[in-house]
């Protein structure tokens, strides 16, 4: 009685809340709600999360942890709208944490005021957003080795385009169009920053802001390089993008060498479990026939 007492409590609260939060949404929490961001769903319940996330103040009290998640936010999806698009993907966890609870505390009544469903429901929801964290910082990282890995090909690429007599800029464009609908961060990026150009925006902003939201060191050395000899041309121009082409591919060699290895590691244990298999296999026969 007392499990069933304090689930039907928490579920009160909480409709309470959400009611309150529901009545105070606006029209911006509804646009946030709306901003592309990869991984956010339903949508539609998440104004009501962003009222309550504003009225935690979580900047303001956890200023370290709001920048960092904000950096892994800039890192993945730009800097544009990072600091509405952290706050959405708080609002998404909070969405998680409080639907967890309900399942608890619904399942708690539901069995007769269980206390294993009440504890599972609450350590699930505190649980999960730090799961959600990791794997947003899981996903930047790996869009930040895409972008690294493929970064020297393109390189190269342009480099040929720029010595056969074509513009930096004519390189860049071709290369977004031989990559076009592509799913490839890099390319996004790159076809975003041809768009900016074609709506009138000037090449060297655009390009900046490319490799601003790269998010990568050596993107932003690529664009600094690009920046400062594109207009003098000639054989200087071609031979920093030579050297600059010549240092990303060693990184790239680096990069394989180290996820070869981390493969290798991966392999220790199932290498390890089929030896053990194949032993018991081999040695159980013969156990047994000596015990005969």
């Amino acid at each position: 009685m007392i499990v069933t007492g304090i689930s039907g409590a928490i579920l009160i609260g909480l409709a309470v809340l959400l009611l309150t939060a529901s009545v105070k949404r606006t029209q911006a929490h509804k646009q946030i709600a709306a901003l592309p961001m990869e991984g956010i769903r339903l949508r539609s319940l998440l104004p009501p999360m962003l009222v309550l996330t504003e009225q935690a103040r979580i900047a303001a009290r956890f200023p370290i942890f709001f920048h960092k998640l904000q950096s892994s936010v800039q890192r993945g999806e730009g800097l544009r709208g990072s600091a509405e698009r952290t706050m959405l993907f708080m609002a998404q966890m909070l969405l998680y944490t409080l639907l967890l609870l309900v399942f608890g505390c619904v399942m708690a009544i539901a069995n007769g005021g269980s206390i294993a469903w009440l504890i599972m429901g609450c350590v699930l929801a505190v649980v999960l957003p730090f799961a959600l964290i990791k794997d947003l910082a899981s996903k930047v990282k790996q869009r930040e080795e895409k972008i690294l890995l493929e970064l020297p090909e393109m390189l190269n690429k342009i480099v040929l385009l720029v010595g056969a007599g074509e513009t930096v800029q004519q390189a860049i464009f071709r290369c977004s169009q031989q990559k076009e609908g592509s799913d490839h961060p890099l390319y996004k990026e790159l076809d975003r920053m041809v768009t900016e150009c074609r709506s009138g925006d000037p090449f060297h902003q655009a390009f900046e802001q490319f490799g601003k939201r790269c998010g990568v060191q050596d993107a932003t050395i690529f664009v600094t390089t690009v920046l400062l000899n594109h207009k003098r041309g000639g054989g200087e121009f071609a031979m920093a993008l030579r050297d600059l082409s010549r240092t990303l591919w060693d990184k790239r060699k680096a990069m394989g060498r180290i996820q070869g290895e981390k493969a290798s590691s991966k392999l220790v244990f199932p290498m390890v479990l089929i030896l053990f298999v194949v032993m018991l296999m081999v040695g159980g026969p013969a156990m047994m026939l000596i015990q005969m």
